[in-house]
């Protein structure tokens, strides 16, 4: 093992979790979900806290593994989550009640997000999480950067799509989005970008003043 993948392997291994969070990761594998890494749980955590969000965005809710994670430090916070699978929705619902958050701070949305995030006001929320269907991601992006307000950050997990964006003979449509994403907030000044191999690789972007 090289001195690199020690380092991933002891970040991963590194973050506590609450038992909501513990139930809710269990959940998700059952279940066949793959729920954001520790690390990425733990990001989310800090990203959150130091962005001192009120009103977070989430595309794809699970079980909510990345809820519970953006919300864990922010008691005040309300988080809007739309998820497509119907089962996975309750089960988040019941989750999210175990973990004593009230029904008054969660807006659980069953749905297709492309239909929902067109209506939604403009720069109204703080963060915006992206943790679903990689095919639309660069429809959901469009829709994340006029959502979230100035100095707020549009957080995209699994960056890396599994390992593939960094091989050059990975050429699947998957990848090619996430690498289309990856050059488009490169090049744009109108937002800083920050790319992190915590999990499967996370994208931070924070939309500019201006």
């Amino acid at each position: 093992m090289s001195k690199l993948e020690r380092n991933w392997q002891y970040a991963e291994q590194y973050p506590g979790e609450t038992d909501a969070l513990v139930r809710a990761r269990r959940l998700s594998l059952e279940l066949g979900i793959e729920p954001v890494s520790r690390s990425v749980g733990a990001y989310l955590s800090g990203i959150a806290a130091l962005n001192k969000a009120e009103a977070i965005f989430e595309v794809g809710t699970g079980v909510g593994v990345s809820g519970l994670s953006l919300l864990r430090h922010l008691p005040d916070a309300t988080l809007t989550s739309i998820e497509i699978e119907p089962e996975h929705l309750r089960e988040a619902r019941t989750i999210f009640a175990e973990a004593g958050i009230p029904a008054a701070r969660l807006r659980l949305i069953e749905g297709d997000a492309l239909h929902v995030m067109p209506r939604l006001n403009l720069g109204a929320y703080d963060l915006v999480l992206l943790d679903a269907n990689t095919a639309q991601l660069l429809d959901y992006f469009e829709h994340a950067l006029s959502i979230v307000r100035p100095g707020g950050c549009v957080i995209v997990p699994s960056a890396f799509a599994h390992g593939q964006v960094p091989d050059p003979a990975a050429r699947d449509e998957a990848t090619q989005t996430m690498r289309d994403l990856l050059a488009l907030v490169a090049d744009s000044p109108a937002i800083a970008s920050m790319l992190s191999p915590a999990g499967d690789g996370v994208l931070t972007i924070v939309r500019l003043d201006g």
